[in-house]
């Protein structure tokens, strides 16, 4: 993985090869090269590796992602900012099977950097939350479900957020009921 400034490096070069291409006559060329540097500054902004592990990813298979995340070696120079944020994103998702510590400083850090689109701001929150419920930190836990909630605008979080807070639920009269039981026991006063 090279530095994110070389793809416009390059882009610049065949755009000066596509402006010499229109002085020489060669018109089609000089479009060809023109579509050629537009390529490249695609890649500037959408990583390649990034889109093939969301591929991997809405495929459901894990360790194609992985393997994709892991030929970026320095995100941060070798990405812009928000693609940056998704490669956390990314890796929060992977990371989140086997260590929950690890995914949260995933995901706090892909929402420090920032989501272009809104629904990924509330799975990052909602992530977030049922980390956050797993610790039993109840009230950051609502926070971000609400958080979550205001973001999906188009409702596609809609069951994931109503199953979170049915859990939230269950998991505090779950608590309420083991105090109830520890109180009524004889030396837990």
């Amino acid at each position: 993985m090279f530095n994110k400034y070389i793809k416009l490096v390059i882009a610049a070069a065949i755009t000066v090869w596509a402006v010499f291409q229109f002085v020489d006559g060669n018109i089609m060329n000089g479009i060809s090269l023109l579509f050629l540097a537009g390529i490249f500054v695609f890649f500037y902004f959408k990583n390649e590796f990034i889109l093939l592990a969301f591929l991997q990813l809405r495929k459901q298979n894990f360790e194609g992602c992985q393997k994709w995340l892991s030929k970026i070696k320095n995100p941060s120079s070798a990405l812009v900012q928000k693609q940056e944020g998704y490669y956390n994103f990314l890796q929060g998702i992977m990371v989140s099977q086997t260590n929950l510590t690890q995914a949260e400083k995933f995901f706090k850090k892909a929402l420090s950097l920032g989501l272009s689109m809104g629904h990924d701001t509330a799975m990052a929150k909602l992530q977030l939350a049922g980390i956050a419920m797993s610790k039993n930190r109840k009230n950051e836990a609502t926070k971000l479900i609400n958080e979550a909630k205001k973001l999906d605008t188009q409702g596609m979080l809609k069951e994931q957020i109503k199953s979170m807070k049915d859990q939230m639920k269950r998991v505090g009269g779950a608590g309420m009921a083991q105090r109830q039981q520890m109180k009524g026991r004889k030396g837990f006063r």
